[in-house]
């Protein structure tokens, strides 16, 4: 069995969607968050939300920003004390699905889907070193396998893979635990999944009808035992690990 009792955990992307999803839920477990994300309003209206909301603090920050993450960071040091766990939510495609992508755009999508986690972890690694225990948690997705998204968010989702895979690697003699899970599409609030369902829903039911054996999207409420396994002490052998959870979208599962 695992707890997350009095862990003190960092979220990113937590103003909505999963990421808000598991700020509730960690908080129900007894677990002392720091919400990051751009917007304050939409923060503190998570926060407020969350259980003994009192014991947690919402923190705004561009996360592409990175001398401003720098400080939010140790923003959320100084109100929590030592960070136990970090879940990395914050990322996305940006909206751009042109093929012939842009270095620019390349860079942006970077940025906020690698570069940005890549950072945080830099900062808290060391101190997780020195005490010899940690979760760093990464919401990828099925697209860093199946070519299955734009060609922006396929590549640096598949790069955010390869982070996870090495850095784990080089952490794990520390007793630091990387890892991350790699998601197909499912709801949450405010995510794109669930825009497109309100806007075109039959694009959504082609997709489960095409690509999903259970015959619907997961809810994002069913991540959260997984993402909390991992942010748990019981994951220690899970440093390095990539673990689907896809419902069978992924090709790697497709019936002949």
């Amino acid at each position: 069995m695992f707890s997350l009792q009095g862990k003190r955990i960092l979220i990113t992307g937590a103003s909505r969607g999963l990421g808000s999803v598991c700020a509730r839920a960690f908080a129900e477990q007894g677990g002392r968050l720091v919400l990051m994300a751009r917007s304050k309003d939409a923060l503190e209206e998570v926060r407020s939300s969350c259980t003994h909301a009192a014991q947690h603090l919402a923190v705004a920050v561009d996360l592409t920003d990175a001398t401003a993450l720098e400080g939010a960071v140790q923003e959320a040091s100084a109100f929590l004390g030592p960070i136990d766990v970090v879940l990395h939510v914050a990322g996305g495609g940006l909206g751009l699905r042109e093929p012939l992508i842009s270095r620019g755009d390349v860079e942006k999508l970077f940025s906020l889907n690698v570069a940005a986690a890549a950072e945080i972890n830099r900062l808290v690694a060391p101190a997780m070193m020195e005490r010899g225990k940690g979760n760093l948690v990464h919401v990828g997705s099925v697209a860093s396998t199946d070519a299955v998204a734009s060609v922006g968010y396929n590549t640096v989702k598949a790069g955010l893979a390869a982070y996870v895979r090495s850095l784990g690697n080089h952490l794990a003699a520390h007793g630091v635990v990387v890892t991350g899970i790699l998601p197909g599409g499912f709801k949450a609030p405010g995510n794109s999944w669930q825009r497109l369902k309100a806007n075109k829903p039959e694009v959504v039911e082609r997709f489960i009808a095409e690509r999903l054996p259970r015959g619907r999207l997961a809810e994002a409420e069913e991540l959260v035992p997984l993402i909390a396994f991992l942010c748990s002490d019981a994951a220690g052998m899970m440093g390095g690990c990539l673990v689907p959870i896809d419902a069978g979208e992924g090709k790697t599962y497709a019936v002949a």
